[in-house]
């Protein structure tokens, strides 16, 4: 990612196009994805898409796949990206199991 952001915890839109690109996908696919997989709850606009897609890539989280049409890149998840989200959902397993403890506790949720 660029200098001073850090890949630790990713942001939501960066959580969900790694999602996406578990299996090649071009950018279209990407936003169809994510808004069809968060029942519309969630949408990525394209100039968020493409400034990710470059950030990514230049992480090596994701890589363009080679592609016969260069007017629609299709992009995949590297072995990299692909440990990175298992460490992200593991991270974000933790809080919500933290959440879910907290609001037990208090009565609030079963």
């Amino acid at each position: 990612m660029a200098k001073g952001k850090s890949l630790e915890e990713l942001t939501d839109p960066v959580f969900y196009i790694l999602i996406a690109l578990v299996e090649p996908r071009h950018g279209y696919a990407i936003m169809q994805y994510v808004k069809e997989e968060t029942q519309g709850t969630f949408k990525i606009g394209p100039a968020t898409l493409y400034t990710i897609i470059k950030k990514l890539l230049g992480a090596g989280l994701i890589e363009a796949e080679p592609e016969s049409d260069p007017r629609r890149k299709t992009y995949a998840a590297t072995a990299a990206g692909i440990t990175k989200l298992e460490e992200e959902v593991e991270r974000r397993k933790r809080m919500v199991d933290l959440g879910m403890c907290v609001l037990q506790a208090k009565g609030r949720k079963k």
